[in-house]
C-alpha cells in the first residue's frame, strides 16, 4: 500500500525533493551529477522522505538525461531515503525495457524505489525524433494511456495482462526479487490528472510548470477509483521554493531561475548563470524579468508560510521542493533550512495548513 493512504482523514504532510542536476554557467555536467548524489546524502541526513530525479535531454541547462543511471548510484549512496524518477519520459522507450531498469533498481534498494513517468518529450523536436529507434514515427502522447496499461500490468496486483496476453510471462521473469518499484503519474494537464485518478495511482502536479493545478488535484480526486496498492487518492505538489537567512538574499536567488525559464520559454537553453549575471541581465529586461512560474521564498517563516499556503490550495498529501540555483552551498543551505523550518530532523509530522498534528 502506498505510504500515507490508509486513511482518508490522514492529512499528514511529508517534504521531500525534485533535483534536475542543474549545470552552472563555467562548470559542466560531471559537477552537476556529482553535486546530485551529494544533495540525496544531505537529503536524507535531514529528514526529507524521497529524492527524485528528472529527466531533460540534449539540455545545456540540466544533465540529469537518464535517470534510471542516476538512481542506481543514489542507491548505493544513500540507506533509507526512497530515490526515483520524476519522472521517466515514457513515449520515448518501450514499458518493458523501463519495467525492467526498475526492477534492477529495486532489486539495489528494495522498498525504497518509486518510478515516476510523464508523457512529455523533456526536449525539443528534433531531439525526441533522435530518441527513437523508428525515424519514420513520431513520438507523442497518443498511445500513452496504452504505456501506462502495460507498465501497471507488470507491477500491479495479479493477473496483470489479460488471458493469453504474450507479455504475460514477462511479468514473472523482471528481475525486482519481489519488490517491485511503486508506480507514480506525473503531470500538468487534464488529461494527466484523469489518468492518475482512474488507475487508481498517487499523482504528482507540476506546480513549478503550472503554478494553477489546483483544478487537477480536485480533478484527480474527482476521477479516483481505488485500486489495489491505493485505497485513497495521494497527492504530490512538486512547487519551486528557495530559503535563505533573510528575504532579501532568498529574493536575489530567485533571479538565475527567473533567466532560466524566461530564455527557456524563447527556445534559448543556457547554463544556469551567476546571481549577479543574472540580475544584470533582468535590469536590461524588466519585462521578461517578471517570474512565470511560483517560487516561493524568503526566511524560514516565510518559506514555511508560503509552502503551507501551497500544501492547502492543493490539499496535497506531500510537497516536493525543486529549487535551481547555480551555486552547490546556496542549494544545499536552502534545503537544510527549509528542514528546520519542518523540524524534519525531529520526525514531527505536519498537517496540510502546516501546523503541528
Amino acid at each position: 500500500m502506498w505510504p500515507g493512504a490508509s486513511h482518508p482523514g490522514m492529512k499528514t504532510l511529508r517534504l521531500s525533493i525534485l533535483d534536475q542536476s542543474p549545470i552552472a554557467a563555467g562548470s559542466n555536467a560531471s559537477a552537476a551529477v556529482t553535486e546530485t548524489v551529494t544533495l540525496a546524502r544531505l537529503s536524507e541526513a535531514l529528514g526529507y522522505h524521497r529524492f527524485w530525479v528528472a529527466e531533460h535531454h540534449a539540455s545545456a541547462t540540466f544533465a540529469g538525461a537518464a535517470p534510471e543511471i542516476l538512481i542506481a548510484a543514489l542507491t548505493m549512496a544513500t540507506r533509507r531515503i526512497r530515490v526515483g524518477s520524476g519522472g521517466v519520459l515514457l513515449p520515448h522507450y518501450s514499458p518493458f525495457k523501463v519495467a525492467e531498469a526498475f526492477s534492477v533498481l529495486s532489486a539495489l534498494a528494495p522498498g525504497r524505489i518509486d518510478l515516476g513517468v510523464g508523457r512529455a518529450t523533456g526536449s525539443d523536436a528534433i531531439t525526441a525524433r533522435a530518441l527513437q529507434r523508428d525515424r519514420h514515427s513520431t513520438c507523442g502522447p497518443g498511445d500513452f494511456p496504452a504505456q501506462l496499461a502495460e507498465l501497471l500490468a507488470y507491477f500491479g496486483p495479479e493477473p496483470g495482462f489479460r488471458d493469453a496476453h504474450p507479455f504475460a510471462k514477462l511479468r514473472n521473469l523482471l528481475p525486482h526479487g519481489g519488490v517491485p518499484p511503486e508506480l507514480w503519474l506525473l503531470g500538468s494537464s487534464p488529461d494527466s490528472a484523469r489518468l492518475a485518478g482512474e488507475a487508481g495511482l498517487p499523482y504528482v502536479i507540476a506546480d513549478f510548470i503550472n503554478p494553477h493545478g489546483a483544478r487537477l488535484a480536485a480533478q484527480y480526486r474527482a476521477s479516483f477509483r481505488p485500486s489495489a496498492s491505493l485505497r485513497f487518492p495521494y497527492v504530490i505538489a512538486a512547487t519551486a521554493a528557495i530559503c535563505a537567512e533573510d528575504g532579501e538574499t532568498a529574493s536575489d536567488l530567485r533571479y538565475p531561475i527567473i533567466m532560466v525559464m524566461a530564455l527557456m520559454f524563447r527556445g534559448e537553453i543556457i547554463p544556469v548563470p551567476s546571481v549577479a549575471d543574472a540580475k544584470a541581465w533582468a535590469a536590461r529586461n524588466p519585462a521578461d524579468a517578471q517570474p512565470i512560474m511560483r517560487i516561493t521564498h524568503g526566511n524560514k517563516r516565510q518559506v514555511r508560510d508560503g509552502l503551507g499556503q501551497v500544501t492547502a490550495e492543493y490539499g496535497a498529501n506531500e510537497l516536493m521542493i525543486v529549487n535551481i540555483l547555480p551555486d552547490s552551498a546556496s542549494r544545499r543551505a536552502s534545503y537544510n533550512l527549509i528542514a528546520e523550518a519542518f523540524d524534519l530532523d525531529s520526525n514531527l509530522i505536519y498537517s496540510a495548513q502546516g501546523e503541528l498534528a
